[in-house]
């Protein structure tokens, strides 16, 4: 890692890519075409073959949405139609097989040789990043319930100790808050978190408040603030490395009211599906069940009152999603990634559905990740965002946790106010400032490597 006098990591210039990297890039190049070729040259010897899946894929996901947001009769058929389109496309793929396994294998091929190719040429620098010396007095707390047990899975405490940080394990009843403020007081000079992105917020703003080095731990279900932070979420014992030489920069938290989250708060259709008691067991039957009050023909929508981008008063919307930093979303189910988390914005995203009209529409942008162009969608960036209901109580999800919460809910972005530690050899880029924006600048990318030029 290169620095400067003060200890920050210095941004020159990409080095000339290797002949390792070349060759990735030349096999990743190949491969794609050859990908394009066997696609072309399926349309020529069977172009109805094509069409028809194209077709029955359109069905299944129409007739899929459809079966979610209706109940009684119409659900029933609208279920019959989408596996019987279902069963076709798998009849037309089992009459091409050969063709199918082929062009799978080159996809698998051209991307894997891509990552190759491309490295980290393409991630920026984080600004304001620094070389940190080992934690003299590291303290780690540890939810032992997270991710189905992945404290006790990876002998985290073990591991802690070996590495001279001091292990907080919580037990039922202990307040997770009130041990992070009492490791602080107590001198720790390094605190962190092994648990899902509730819990790291809760310590994260522990730390904030008394402006201590943060570490996370990805030791929760899905790690979305790790995934950001450009850490390895397979590799949880690695994550404590960041209590050694570290590296250090700061990002930004969100607060809604009073609270810090990390990630970010949802208001609308998944607010109300997780607030469910029986959707951490049951999602897929929870979110069938529930679907066809929200988004179905007799809906009546949620009341959500925010002012949009343009100024103008909005007094509805199905999906309010408030982020800490902006999302790079291709659908709304998994939220995406975030290039950044140091621009001291918050990023806006509303979906609106017109429910006799936008359905197929919006099923279609789903499913082909493009729910950018749905028309009911905007997005847009702010430092503080307000919504106001008239509702008594607003269904929130702030990082995975369900809420409901009295309007007005009020957020906004605390620029800067994180301290966070991560191991010098972590991967160090989230898949959003990873991967380039589309097809054509991937190819452009390559091309350069393949040049002996840097990707950028």
């Amino acid at each position: 890692m290169d620095l400067d006098a003060e200890g920050r990591t210095a941004s020159p210039s990409p080095p000339p890519p290797r002949a390792r990297r070349r060759a990735a890039a030349a096999v990743a190049l190949v491969a794609l075409l050859a990908a394009v070729v066997v696609v072309a040259a399926s349309l020529v010897q069977n172009p109805w073959r094509f069409l028809l899946a194209l077709v029955l894929v359109v069905i299944a996901v129409l007739a899929g949405w459809t079966a979610l947001v209706n109940r009684g009769g119409r659900r029933i058929a609208a279920t019959a139609v989408a596996l019987l389109a279902l069963v076709g496309i798998v009849l037309l793929l089992i009459s091409s097989v050969a063709q199918v396994a082929v062009l799978i294998g080159l996809v698998i091929l051209s991307t894997a040789t891509a990552r190759v190719a491309l490295g980290h040429d393409l991630v920026p620098a984080p600004a304001g990043t620094r070389s940190v010396g080992p934690a003299r007095r590291g303290v780690l707390l540890m939810n032992p319930w997270s991710g189905g047990g992945k404290v006790e899975r990876f002998a985290l405490e073990d591991e802690a100790r070996r590495r001279g940080v001091t292990p907080i394990v919580l037990r039922r009843g202990d307040d997770l808050r009130k041990l992070a403020e009492h490791a602080a007081e107590q001198g720790a000079d390094v605190i962190g978190m092994a648990g899902g992105d509730g819990s790291q917020a809760l310590v994260a703003d522990v730390a904030r408040q008394h402006d201590l080095p943060f570490v996370c731990v990805p030791a929760g279900t899905r790690n979305h603030f790790a995934l950001d932070l450009g850490l390895d979420r397979d590799d949880v014992r690695a994550a404590l490395d960041a209590y050694g030489p570290a590296v250090e920069r700061r990002i930004d938290l969100a607060l809604l009211g009073d609270r810090v989250f990390v990630n970010n708060a949802s208001l609308g259709v998944y607010a109300n599906v997780v607030r469910s008691d029986a959707y951490r067991d049951a999602k897929l039957a929870t979110t069938a069940q529930l679907l066809p009050d929200m988004l179905g023909p007799t809906a009546k929508g949620f009341d959500l009152r925010f002012t949009g981008p343009d100024g103008a008063e909005s007094s509805s919307a199905d999906v309010v999603l408030i982020s800490n930093g902006v999302y790079r979303l291709d659908t709304l189910g998994g939220f995406g990634t975030r290039q950044r988390m140091d621009a001291g914005i918050l990023g806006v995203v509303t979906v609106t559905v017109d429910r006799a009209r936008d359905i197929p529409a919006l099923a279609s942008a789903e499913a082909t990740g493009r729910i950018a162009q749905f028309r009911g969608y905007r997005e847009w960036t702010t430092p503080e965002f307000a919504v106001d209901s008239a509702d008594e109580l607003v269904a929130v999800g702030v990082d995975g946790e369900a809420l409901a919460l009295p309007p007005p809910l009020v957020f906004r972005s605390l620029p800067g106010a994180l301290r966070v530690r991560t191991p010098v050899d972590a991967p160090g880029a989230s898949p959003a400032a990873a991967a380039p924006p589309g097809i054509g600048s991937t190819v452009h990318a390559l091309v350069r490597v393949l040049a002996g030029r840097p990707a950028r």
